[in-house]
């Protein structure tokens, strides 16, 4: 099975009063940024380039939490949703 396959059997619960467990500090310092490592970096391919806007987004409902991107940039603010919120991994 390939990962995209298994990426697809999580589910996500989006906090719609807390809002996203990840945001960007200064946008205007990712346009700056040469590297652009959490393009490449998240498993999950959360960081995308909107070409239209000339930032970068997030897909905050694909992201499992793993950590790699606050390891990767000091301007991505990540931190554990509320409880009942965020992945929902299914076992079986």
């Amino acid at each position: 099975m390939r990962l995209e396959d298994k990426l697809y059997l999580i589910g996500f619960k989006v906090d719609e009063v807390g809002g996203s467990h990840l945001a960007i500090k200064d946008k205007s310092v990712c346009l700056a940024c040469e590297m652009k490592q959490c393009l490449y970096i998240c498993p999950c391919g959360v960081y995308e380039i909107d070409e239209i806007k000339n930032e970068v987004s997030i897909n905050y409902d694909a992201c499992v939490e793993c950590g790699t991107c606050r390891v990767s940039c000091d301007e991505i603010d990540w931190h554990y949703p509320r409880g009942g919120f965020g992945v929902a991994y299914k076992f079986g």
